[in-house]
């Protein structure tokens, strides 16, 4: 108790941790009633029956405890607990399952009770006293079942007694089961004390009559599903006339409305009402509280269910039924009151035994209800009359009729009376039934006080004597049915004959006779008497009245057979005893039962002998008690003769028995009968004979029954039931006689247990010859038992095991009792089987192992053996909280695994050696030590600490055995490699020291003999990492292993030949159980899903990469990605989901059902998995990587001719260009996290991540989320990387900032007229790099001007992976530092404002901006710090003579700084130009002061005037970006002139710009000659007229440049007809070819109708081209006639998802700016676009409406250009394919002239579409870099990639000619982009 209580005190304060608080409170109630008891037991001064009490009380709350805390159930007998090892194990389950049934599932009771209590009446109109009687009503046979509780109200409707809760409270008692259905019900009849009518004044008269009120009724059925006391409300209804009173109940009951009615609308019944189940004594100790307060007991009308001997009763019940009154002289009918009155022998009124119900106590008269002016009157009232027995003789009833007047002052007149005697003369009660009784007159004045004038008065008009017709004639009559409830008197005539059978002996033969006809209710009343009666006759004339007598006894015995009066066998066991005295009878018995038993073979009617047989226990009863009086009477004489008498009867019962019939026979019936009974025999003949004269009997009588067995014969079925009482019986407890009986009991069983037939009764057999067996062993018989123990072996040990293993493996029966059955048996023979090894001894184990004929014999039975033992080690075996049962089990187990392990070495090692029997003790073994029970690591210290006492750790011991066994293999053990090591591995995750050192050892052997198998072990390795992975994933494994399994093996294979390889396994396994261990960690409930993704990627990667294993992988992949949809990652959801869709391809290839994936085809899978990701995409707004799995599936539907699904692919593709251009995509931030210290998980441990940012989450959050994360993390302060202590603390550092992405994508960027929400996307996605600035000052800092010694720390993080990707974070894999010089530094800062600066002058052009204000503020600040200082600060710094000499080095960058500031004063005052025409009339001032001090920035910066043909107003350009020559001081002002100086010298990055503010400034542009030879001129401030940098290069890769198209040298002026193409073309004139300006006369022909540029969804060739002119239409690369791709080819040298929203551009050849020479132009048509997105417009944000377009002149362009102002661009570099043989042009290009210097196509180059726009860059224009500058550090690039510098913008890359060998046709589709493996993601 006490240690209990110390256990549960611990989990009860857990209770409270984990807020269970309902489980929490019950429990502290119940330890407070638990130290209460104990307390009252350590007093010691309680009785023996109270200790009982108590211990039962602490004994069930301690069962109640453990089995809501989940503790184990604990044996008990008698409230003490047992100890397993003092019994047996077969008593030890019945305990078990004793207690266990008890727990789960109580009897149904027999009896229920009906707890009432009477609380109030409502009711508005009350004001008189009521009386309320309650009767159950038996509905279906429309009669009451009880007597009624009677309640007296007072005028408030309350009871009338409320201290006395007896007085309102009652239990109608005995209800049966069947008593419970719905149509019984508490019926409530109400009745008004007062005036004759309801509303009659007060005054009118003062006699009060007991009147109708209501009825209520309720179904009893409506309490069977309420388990409380429930409050019910119960409508009351009256009736319509009075005269239905009677049956108001019924009315009510069969819903006839017409006949009752609601007594008031607001009146009610409340009562509580409840159902109680069970024996009333023990509901007496269950509800203590309601007994003590009182309450009364309403009885059922007659007996219970069950009658118990002893029970008292005499109890009369009269009903007053009705009446029929004559007039009387009156004009109306009469109001007729019944008096009842009970009156003894002498006339005198019995005093209180008069009663209207329980309840209330009797009074000693009764008035009846009064029923207005009725002479029929029907009252329908029962009353009970408790006279007792002694006075019932003499006694009667009178009743007395008056009329109750309501004139006459309400006088009450006696006009008549009636009466009934309660005993005839012969000594019978009244008859139960309706009597009609004779009312006789009288006077009003008459006095009944004599009754002998009356009584000898005819009382009953059926008693009247035939010639009496006065009195039978009269019209009046009252009718009452009486029901006479008694336990001593009777009302049956044949009854009192055979009682009194002296008085007429010439009716015994009668009485013996019909006897069989009374009721058994009547012989049990006088069971004594009637048994009396029998004998005395049989002693006084045996020879005429034996048989009757011996029928009439063998009547009485069968009726106590039944259930009804099975309680009244004890009352004849008594009378046996103590009253019987018949000493000769056993001559005459015996002599009848003889005659009986050899009448059997030859009867034809076998019924009555087998009643005769039935009775046969009782029969010997009476024999051997009768020859033990007639022994003591005479002092032993006729022993002899008594001796063979019974001899002679076993001869014929063996006689009988020994007949062969079949099993349906009426003999074998009757065999079967006497089977039943023989076994109770036993104990009687025990008393006179010798245990060995009765075991001889018996083995004798149960030896002859015949030995064929039938299956079907029920014959078989009862003689083993016989077996089990016999084994049962006192007479088998006797090891004496159990030697005997032994043989023959085996013999059964075993021939039962090898059929399989009757195992429940087998089981049982076997559990009691068991349980008797322990109980012997600490006696002195133990050789004895030893033999015992010997045969049972040899006879049942190995049905025993095939039994179990048969029923184990059949399948459960479906019905709930069938399978409690099943588990019983199975229970109960592995109790049998476990009781039995426990009590083999060595001889036994040593009798066994020889006994076996043959090796084959042997290994069948250890197999089965083994086979047993996996099962008894079954989880569900046994209950859950069966520990205790478990230990004994796993005790036996190992104690005969250590006999049998013996016997697998002698007999199966060596030349002999037999791998199954071997591989299922192996197996057995490791199943053994893994048990949830045995794993004492999980229990309380008190358990853990009881167990190691009783039985030490069997873990330890069994492990200890498989080393020891391995060992013993020798050479064999390559048969268990590699099966065992996934078994073993999970016995050395077992937490227990010793047992991992025992057991990890084996490994080295493994390793050991697989090395030298097959000179390697990877089978090893394989099996170890497979099994791994599950078992830790099942929680198994700790730290503490890795470290053992790592230095124990580390350390055995230190000298082995082989230890490199073994190192390097050892090494790989140690690391994996690293990561698993962290990964099981982060799976814990709670943990945060950023920790769960980390670890998983971790493991994920460690699988593809050091293990290369593909399934671990892909399921790995799968939880990520179900992670990743958890946490709404979507995006990272579908990287994750696109590896392993990488490993599949397009084919038809079948494949296994896997993970969730059903049984489907390879493309099946993968069409499913491209949809999904596709989905996932979308949901994260990554659309453009959507876009290319759409093409790819369209792909595949195209190639199948699916093309509804390709129709579908097209729309979903067409869904998400949608948008990409409509929705709005927020913009991340990153954060670089560092984790620094040992506490930290092994795969964050001291490494920098970079982490993508939540929507909205800005730098405080996410340290505030990373700090949730890791609560114990402590956040440093500081930037710069920590040392050696950080990193070896025992802690967790957190360093977190944030870092700008570098896009790879520049191209987009910095091309002009792609929408923001383009280049959103390249902004933010397949980011290798990111920077971080950290600004200081180098040497001394100049107080007047910082700028000189401001120099940055850039740090670039290159990632393993590119985000987004698999994970919102990865791992840094290389960092680079470099220092930026000041200049440098400021040439950043100008070319970041500049940037700002043209966008949004961009946006504000292009009505983007809403509002001005932040162009205005732009302005502002620039022009103010400029002319506050700003620029001047670095033409102070930079632009000085001294820093020009000491930094001779910087001359290019200083060029480039002031080729900025230009560049800048031309954006401004581009900008206050825009910023006129838009500001408005309020912001006009400050216009001013901007135009005013922009002036005064430009004369500090020394710029007077720009040219003319700089000079520009924004109003005349279409896109209002000023451009200028390239060489030329004016392009160096231009928004993006002078971008040809290469600046791989210093860093560029960042660069966000989307679009150049440069444009054609004037349309009074001059002649255009030639061009600067030299990029150096950027330094020569004299203008130049070449017009040859119509796109910049500034932001361009070194090697590719552009250089003007060699037919806009020499033109003339633009033709007046062409000038308004600059107003009211579409196009931006960056993007014009520049015939367009100045045009080459072409055949008109050759250009192209304005309708074919607007209207571009139809393909079209143009109708006025000649016909070796036209071209045939070439197929765009995204339209569905496109050419298809075998395989992805996406270039390698891409690290990522490359651009795919915008189509494909044809390729160029580029050449450098600076030796351009003129070629001859080539005409060309274009070729059509079979497309329906619009075309670029002249904003480089948003597109115009395509009427625009439709309006536009004609554009001819020459080939040469290499423009196509309609043209598409794509950003791929490398997707093209090459030309199909054969497809050659119909009009191939002249050979371009050699150009020096130029970069040349290669013949093998890429062919695009039709040349129209150059692409941005290409692949091959890396190898030829412009200059051969040397790559700073901070643009290196990630591992495996090779992306150009910055990139140019479209316009930009212009050339004056393709190098196009004569193969390659412009014409030809270029295909789509396909992606790439995505694991380079």
């Amino acid at each position: 108790m006490t240690s209990t209580l110390r256990d549960w005190g611990a989990m009860w304060k857990q209770l409270y941790v984990k807020n269970e608080g309902d489980l929490f409170h019950r429990l502290w109630h119940v330890m407070n009633e638990i130290l209460d008891l104990r307390r009252q037991v350590l007093v010691g001064h309680l009785t023996h029956d109270r200790m009982r009490d108590v211990k039962q009380h602490i004994t069930a709350r301690l069962d109640w405890g453990n089995e809501q805390l989940g503790l184990d159930l604990v044996p008990r007998r008698e409230f003490s607990m047992v100890d397993p090892d003092e019994i047996s194990v077969t008593e030890l389950y019945r305990l078990m399952e004793h207690r266990h049934r008890k727990k789960e599932t109580a009897a149904p009771a027999s009896t229920h009770h009906l707890f009432v209590h009477m609380k109030s009446l409502m009711s508005a109109n009350l004001g008189e006293e009521l009386e309320v009687f309650f009767h159950i009503y038996d509905g279906r046979e429309n009669r009451p079942l009880s007597e009624r509780f009677f309640v007296k109200l007072n005028k408030g409707g309350l009871p009338k007694s409320p201290e006395k809760t007896e007085r309102q409270c009652t239990l109608f008692v005995d209800l049966g089961s069947s008593d419970l259905r719905k149509d019984v019900y508490i019926v409530v009849h109400i009745i008004r004390i007062g005036r004759m009518g309801a509303g009659e004044k007060k005054n009118l008269c003062s006699v009060q009559y007991r009147r109708p009120f209501g009825c209520a009724v309720v179904s009893i059925a409506d309490l069977l599903t309420a388990d409380s006391k429930d409050d019910h409300l119960l409508k009351v209804y009256a009736c319509n006339t009075e005269s239905e009173w009677y049956q108001i109940h019924e009315n009510i009951i069969k819903k006839a409305n017409s006949r009752y009615n609601l007594s008031g609308s607001n009146t009610g019944l409340a009562v509580a009402l409840q159902l109680l189940h069970g024996d009333i004594d023990q509901l007496r100790r269950e509800y203590m509280v309601l007994f003590a307060r009182g309450v009364s007991i309403t009885r059922k009308l007659g007996f219970s269910d069950v009658i118990m001997p002893g029970e008292m009763r005499n109890d009369l019940y009269i009903t007053l039924e009705k009446g029929e009154f004559e007039k009387g002289g009156k004009s109306v009918a009469r109001n007729v009151e019944i008096t009842v009155y009970v009156l003894d022998i002498d006339g005198q009124i019995l005093k209180s035994h008069v009663a209207a119900g329980s309840g209330e106590p009797g009074g000693d008269d009764y008035h009846s209800l009064v029923l207005y002016h009725n002479n029929s009157p029907r009252w329908a009232e029962q009353i009970k009359l408790p006279i007792p027995v002694d006075m019932f003789r003499g006694s009667h009833v009178r009743f007395e009729f008056r009329h109750c007047s309501t004139k006459d002052k309400g006088e009450k007149k006696l006009f008549g009376y009636s009466f009934v005697p309660l005993m005839q003369e012969d000594g019978r009660t009244l008859p139960d039934g309706t009597h009609e009784l004779i009312i006789h007159k009288c006077e009003e004045n008459t006095s009944l006080a004599d009754c002998s004038r009356y009584l000898k008065l005819p009382f009953s008009k059926a008693n009247l004597p035939s010639n009496n017709q006065t009195l039978k004639g009269t019209k009046e009559s009252f009718w009452i049915t009486s029901f006479l409830c008694s336990t001593k008197l009777t009302q049956n005539g044949d009854m009192l004959d055979l009682l009194k059978w002296r008085a007429h002996p010439e009716r015994i033969n009668d009485s013996l006779s019909k006897l069989k006809e009374i009721d058994g209710s009547e012989i049990v009343k006088f069971l004594q008497d009637t048994l009396d009666t029998l004998f005395g006759i049989l002693d006084e004339s045996s020879q005429r009245y034996g048989l009757k007598v011996f029928d009439s006894l063998v009547h009485i015995i069968n009726l106590l057979q039944d259930s009804k009066f099975q309680h009244f066998k004890p009352v004849m066991d008594t009378y046996i005893e103590s009253h019987f005295a018949g000493a000769l009878s056993y001559r005459d018995l015996i002599k009848v039962l003889k005659w009986y038993v050899d009448r059997i073979v030859d009867a034809e009617h076998q019924d009555h002998i087998q009643q005769v047989l039935k009775a046969s226990e009782y029969i010997f009863k009476y024999i051997i008690q009768s020859r033990r009086l007639f022994s003591l009477a005479t002092g032993g004489q006729n022993e002899e003769e008594f001796r063979v008498c019974i001899h002679e009867l076993f001869m014929s019962i063996r006689f009988f028995l020994s007949q062969e019939n079949k099993g349906t026979s009426p003999v074998a019936q009757t065999q079967a009968v006497f089977l039943r009974t023989f076994p109770a025999v036993y104990g009687e003949l025990l008393k006179i004979f010798t245990v060995r004269e009765v075991a001889d009997f018996v083995r004798e009588t149960l030896g002859c029954l015949p030995t064929t067995v039938h299956a079907d014969c029920p014959l078989e079925a009862v003689k083993l039931q016989c077996i089990a009482k016999t084994v049962e019986s006192q007479l088998y407890i006797n090891p004496e006689s159990r030697c005997i009986l032994l043989p023959v009991v085996l013999r059964v069983l075993q021939a039962h247990m090898q059929e399989q037939r009757d195992l429940v009764m087998c089981a049982r057999i076997l559990t009691s010859m068991l349980s008797l067996i322990k109980k012997e062993e600490n006696g002195t018989a133990e050789p004895v038992v030893s033999k015992e123990v010997e045969l049972i072996v040899e006879s049942l040990l190995g049905v025993l095991l095939r039994t179990i293993l048969e029923i184990s493996n059949r399948p459960q029966p479906a019905g709930p009792a069938m399978r409690l059955q099943f588990q019983d048996v199975t229970g109960e023979f592995v109790a049998c089987l476990l009781a039995l090894l426990r009590q083999m001894s060595d001889r036994h184990y040593q009798q066994l192992l020889q006994a076996f004929s043959s090796k084959d014999n042997l290994r069948d039975f250890l197999l089965q053996i083994f086979t047993v033992f996996r099962i008894l080690i079954r989880p569900e075996m046994f209950p859950k909280d069966w520990t205790v049962m478990r230990l004994v089990t796993n005790n036996v187990i190992i104690t005969t695994v250590l006999y049998l392990s013996d016997a697998l070495r002698k007999n199966f090692l060596n030349d002999k050696f037999d791998y199954k029997v071997w591989d299922s003790y192996f197996y057995l073994s490791v199943i053994f030590i893994n048990q949830p029970c045995l794993q004492l690591e999980s229990f309380s210290p008190s358990k853990r600490k009881k167990i190691l006492e009783k039985y030490g750790d069997m873990r330890v011991m069994m492990g200890c055995e498989i080393f020891s066994m391995w060992q013993n293999l020798g050479e064999h053990k390559l048969n268990f490699i590699p099966a065992m090591i996934g078994p073993f591995l999970e016995v050395t995750l077992v937490p227990q020291p010793d047992l991992r050192n025992v057991m990890i050892p084996i490994f080295h052997d493994m390793m050991d003999w697989e090395q030298r198998r097959s000179g390697n072990f990877k089978q090893v390795e394989a099996k170890l990492i497979d099994k791994l992975d599950s078992l830790m994933s099942d929680g198994k494994g700790d730290e503490t292993y890795r470290e053992l399994f790592n230095s124990i093996l580390l350390k055995k294979i230190e000298r082995e030949t082989w230890r490199e390889s073994g190192i390097s396994l050892i090494a790989t396994v140690t690391r994996l159980m690293e990561r698993l261990l962290d990964y099981r960690d982060c799976m814990k409930l709670g943990e945060v899903d950023g920790k769960k993704i980390g670890c998983t990627v971790s493991l994920l990667n460690f699988y593809k990469t050091e293990l290369n294993k593909e399934e671990m992988y892909i399921r790995y992949i799968h939880k990520l990605y179900d992670l990743h949809l958890k946490a709404q990652n979507y995006t990272e959801a579908s990287y994750t989901l696109l590896l392993y869709d990488e490993l599949l391809e397009w084919s038809d290839r079948p494949l296994r059902e896997f993970l969730n994936y059903p049984m489907q085809s390879e493309w099946q899978r993968k069409e499913y998995l491209h949809l999904t990701i596709v989905q996932n995409f979308d949901r994260g707004k990554c659309w453009e990587n959507g876009i290319i799995l759409c093409r790819e599936l369209a792909d595949q539907y195209e190639s199948y001719y699916d093309y509804r699904n390709l129709s579908k692919m097209r729309m979903m593709e067409a869904s998400l260009y949608d948008k990409i251009m409509d929705q709005q995509r927020l913009e991340p931030e990153f954060f670089r996290v560092g984790f620094y210290g040992k506490k930290f998980p092994f795969f964050l441990r001291n490494k920098e991540f970079v982490c993508r940012g939540h929507d909205y989450e800005r730098l405080e959050a996410f340290q505030q989320r990373m700090l949730n994360e890791f609560p114990h993390a402590i956040a440093m302060q500081h930037v710069n990387q920590p040392d050696q202590t950080i990193y070896q603390a025992d802690a967790q550092y957190l360093q977190i900032y944030a870092v700008t992405p570098i896009p790879e994508s520049q191209d987009v960027l910095q091309r002009d007229g792609v929408p923001d929400n383009i280049k959103s996307f390249y902004k933010f996605n397949h980011i290798w790099r990111f920077r971080y600035d950290r600004p200081f000052h180098k040497g001394t800092k100049d107080k007047e001007n910082e700028f000189k010694s401001l120099w940055v720390e850039r740090t670039t993080l290159t990632l393993v992976q590119s985000l987004p990707g698999i994970s919102r974070w990865f791992e840094v894999d290389k960092r680079e530092l470099v220092e930026v010089s000041p200049l440098e530094n400021a040439i950043e800062v100008i070319e970041n404002k500049n940037l700002q600066l043209r966008t949004l002058i961009t946006q504000c052009q292009s009505r983007q901006m809403q509002n001005i204000n932040p162009l205005t503020m732009c302005l502002n600040g620039v022009i103010d710090a400029a002319v506050n200082g700003g620029l001047a600060r670095y033409q102070e710094a930079f632009f000085v003579k001294d820093y020009i000499m000491n930094h001779p080095e910087d001359g290019e960058k200083i060029g480039r700084l002031r080729e900025l500031m230009f560049e800048q004063a031309h954006i401004l005052e581009y900008g206050l130009a825009v910023h006129e025409k838009f500001v408005p009339q309020d912001m006009r001032p400050l216009h001013k002061k901007l135009v005013d001090q922009f002036h005064l920035m430009k004369s500090s910066l020394g710029i007077q005037e720009f040219p003319a043909y700089v000079r520009a107003s924004p109003v005349h350009f279409t896109n209002g970006s000023p451009r200028t020559c390239r060489n030329s001081v004016p392009n160096i002002i231009s928004p993006d002139g002078g971008r040809g100086v290469a600046r791989r010298s210093y860093p560029a990055v960042n660069r966000y710009s989307s679009s150049s503010l440069s444009s054609q400034a004037s349309n009074e542009v001059s002649n255009i000659t030639g061009q600067s030879e030299s990029s150096d001129e950027v330094f020569n401030m004299q203008p130049s007229p070449s017009t040859s940098s119509l796109s910049s290069n500034h932001s361009a890769s070194p090697n590719v440049t552009s250089s003007a198209p060699s037919s806009a040298r020499g033109s003339p002026q633009m033709a007046e007809k062409h000038k308004h193409s600059r107003e009211n073309a579409c196009l931006s004139p960056r993007e014009r070819p520049v015939s367009a300006i100045f045009p080459n006369p072409l055949d008109p022909a050759q250009r192209a109708p304005a309708h074919q540029i607007g209207d571009t969804t139809l393909p079209r060739s143009d109708p006025n081209l000649s016909a070796p002119d036209k071209v045939r239409p070439t197929p765009s690369s995204w339209s569905l006639d496109s050419v298809k791709v075998g395989a992805p080819s996406f270039s390698d040298s891409v690290g990522k998802l490359l651009c795919p929203p915008v189509p494909p551009r044809p390729p160029y050849s580029g050449s450098s700016a600076k030796s351009m020479r003129s070629q001859s132009p080539v005409s060309m048509s274009r070729s059509p676009q079979k497309t329906t997105v619009p075309p670029f417009t002249p904003s480089p944000t948003e597109c115009q409406s395509t009427s625009l377009v439709s309006n536009s002149p004609v554009l001819s362009g020459s080939y040469s250009s290499g423009i196509s102002s309609l043209s598409r661009c794509s950003v791929s570099e490398a997707s093209g394919t090459e030309l199909p043989a054969g497809d050659h042009p119909s009009h191939p290009l002249p050979p371009p002239t050699t150009l020096p210097n130029s970069v040349s196509s290669s013949s093998d180059e890429p062919i695009r579409r039709e040349n129209k726009t150059p692409p941005p860059y290409s692949v091959y224009e890396r190898n030829n870099p412009r200059r051969p500058v040397p790559l700073p550090h901070s643009l290196s690039i990630p591992p495996q990639t090779d992306p150009p510098a910055l990139p140019p913008k479209p316009h930009q890359l212009r050339t004056g000619s393709m190098k196009l060998d004569g193969t390659s046709d412009p014409r030809v589709p270029r295909p789509r982009p396909l992606p790439r493996k995505v694991s380079q993601l």
